[in-house]
């Protein structure tokens, strides 16, 4: 009967020493997980970054060139039409078709400004919630007591200059955003 009591309490012993090693395993690699999902993460926001920009970049190229050909155009149509005209260009302004300046490419370039710009927050929020994850994990307990000692994540969020002024200050008194 002490035999079988020792045995029953030797395998609860072994099985309990078994289920903390696995637990300790288990949390150590959840949290190797989750930093190699963050710096994952920080790759994917500056591969983001770098096709917006380049989205942004040639679309606004595209605007400028078709402003510049329509001004290389539109000039020259104009001024030949009314060289040496006496008095009458009102008259032939009024029944004459003139060439229209098309607006769309500034409109998709508006469309892409806001979609790539959200898009890449999004990514971004992404990297902010595993960071919060990771904090979680090294500073609440039971995890803390296997990952405590481990450092955070590295990385940047992207923001402007004024982003950083606003929040320094805690004021935000430039509001005209087209400044005349």
């Amino acid at each position: 009967m002490k035999n079988k009591s020792l045995l029953i309490g030797l395998g609860v012993l072994v099985v309990l020493i078994f289920s903390v090693v696995v637990w300790w395993f288990s949390t150590s690699n959840s949290e190797v997980r989750l930093v190699n999902r963050g710096k994952a993460q920080v790759q994917v926001c500056e591969a983001y970054f770098d096709k917006m920009w380049k989205i942004l970049q040639q679309k606004a190229g595209v605007t400028e060139q078709y402003k510049n050909s329509f001004k290389e155009v539109y000039t020259p149509l104009i001024e030949g039409r009314y060289s040496g005209d006496k008095g009458q260009s009102l008259m032939k302004w009024i029944k004459e078709s003139n060439p229209n300046f098309d607006a769309s490419l500034y409109k998709d370039l508006m469309a892409s400004i806001e979609g790539e710009r959200n898009g890449f927050f999004i990514e971004q929020e992404k990297l902010i919630d595993i960071d919060r994850q990771h904090k979680d994990m090294l500073m609440t307990f039971p995890s803390s007591l296997v990952v405590g000692g481990r450092p955070d994540l590295v990385y940047k969020i992207i923001k402007s200059l004024k982003t950083d002024e606003v929040y320094k200050t805690g004021q935000e008194n430039d509001v005209d955003l087209f400044k005349k």
